[in-house]
């Protein structure tokens, strides 16, 4: 096991990977930009070290920065978290050529499976379901229409190595496709320093089912079952629940297997999440693969019993997993609501600031996720989440109520949050039949 782990992050991950580090009896180092000063999840550190200004370019996207941090604090393990360079292939192989153990899969697992166009391709040789689509990467206007009329219209052009809508273009017919190309092309290139694009078809009205996976180094692969991460605005989920609702279990197996055996098929080691979009009668395909623990993990954490970060940190260190696929089985519901500093009713126009009153929520299946505390400033400079609000309880319908009791007693301010936003889903009737797809909740506040 590792003696000293140094973790790339920041906010409520890097409280989430302290604590499981003091649970293994690892001690643990920071690291932190001066936007991040007095924040106060760095005093449960062993060492807090800063590594720059605000901006997460020259902080947390610096990788000579991280790096010397972990040799200056003698780490032998770096542990990336989400967001940030937990996705960066070329970040786990300066980690390895310095003999620092990334807490994550290979650069080469995650260069085969990051990529999308080579995800896609790896997918369809053993056997999992894909959209139909360019089989490369395409930046020719004729080429992408004889596609798009061969696969039908709408199609979707994507970047190959971002995610998050950027780069993303969805279009129904020939003028809109040759119009967007080269758009998306340009975004992606500014987004992710990869220009490179692909096409696919796109499903109108789906669903987002995701399924969490866990691999070793030594060949073993098991899936935890899926979430349903239906409720996002604009490809950024607000809700996310496990298990996904209204699936039929021979559904549920054929989904969940293919993804175990994709990760399988990559010699993956640690947590990997293959997402989904699963259309009105079930049947799912694929759409890329997150190579790193997700924000939404509790939920999986909660109906499985499995930790998911410290399993992560244990297979890192060279152990087998700890389990087999014969032991894992879904016992309950549990919904996330991700809290965001955002005022919603102002098209989620951003409300960073000083928190006043923080009152948050407790009770019998209530766990929260959160780095705030009264008195904590919310930077301009990163993600809008402060919060992470995870609800258990024996069935789905009971799930929703709790989760509604504990968004009523949640108080934060004077800031705003997606706390109102997330009780209206509660109480809304389509939700709780467990009836939406990707676009209800955009169609939902345009009325």
């Amino acid at each position: 096991m590792f003696s000293r782990v140094l973790i790339a992050n920041r906010g409520e991950i890097a409280l989430r990977i302290i604590r499981a580090c003091r649970e293994l009896g690892i001690e643990c180092v920071c690291v932190y930009s001066k936007a991040d000063a007095d924040a106060p999840y760095l005093r449960l550190a062993d060492a807090a070290i800063c590594i720059g200004p605000g901006p997460a370019s020259e902080s947390y996207l610096n990788i000579p920065r991280i790096i010397a941090a972990a040799e200056v604090a003698n780490c032998d393990a770096i542990h990336p978290g989400y967001g940030f360079l937990a996705e960066n292939a070329h970040f786990a192989e300066v980690c390895r050529d310095c003999k620092i153990e990334f807490i994550g899969p290979s650069p080469e697992a995650m260069s085969a499976l990051g990529d999308k166009i080579n995800c896609k391709r790896m997918a369809k040789k053993v056997g999992v379901p894909v959209f139909g689509g360019s089989e490369g990467a395409i930046d020719d206007e004729q080429k992408a229409v004889e596609i798009a009329d061969k696969v039908g219209y709408p199609v979707i052009i994507k970047a190959a190595a971002g995610g998050g809508g950027r780069g993303m273009r969805v279009c129904h017919n020939e003028v809109a496709l040759r119009a967007s190309i080269r758009q998306a092309s340009q975004e992606a290139q500014a987004a992710f320093g990869n220009g490179a694009v692909f096409i696919e078809k796109f499903l109108e009205k789906a669903r987002h089912v995701e399924v969490q996976c866990l691999g070793d180094k030594h060949g073993n692969a098991i899936h935890l079952y899926e979430r349903d991460c239906s409720t996002q605005r604009r490809h950024q989920k607000l809700i996310e629940e496990a298990p996904g609702p209204n699936i039929d279990p021979k559904r549920r197996e054929a989904l969940c297997a293919s993804a175990a055996k994709l990760i399988k098929a990559a010699n993956y080691s640690g947590a990997a999440t293959v997402e989904f979009l699963m259309d009105d009668k079930q049947n799912f395909y694929m759409l890329e693969v997150n190579t790193r623990v997700q924000v939404e993990h509790p939920v999986t954490e909660c109906i499985t019993g499995v930790d998911i970060v410290r399993t992560g940190i244990r297979v890192a260190a060279g152990e087998e997993l700890p389990y087999r696929q014969k032991d894992i089985a879904i016992r309950g519901h549990a919904i996330e609501c991700r809290i965001n500093a955002e005022d919603w009713e102002r098209g989620f126009a951003p409300s960073a600031g000083k928190i006043d009153v923080w009152e948050p929520p407790g009770g019998p299946g209530v766990r929260l996720d959160t780095h705030v505390v009264p008195g904590y400033r919310v930077p301009t400079n990163y993600d809008s989440m402060i919060a992470k609000l995870i609800v258990y309880a024996d069935t789905r319908a009971e799930a929703i109520r709790r989760t509604d009791r504990a968004l009523k007693e949640f108080r934060v301010g004077p800031i705003k949050t997606t706390i109102g936003l997330q009780r209206e889903m509660m109480n809304n009737s389509a939700f709780q039949k467990g009836g939406i797809d990707i676009h209800f909740l955009e169609r939902l506040l345009k009325r």
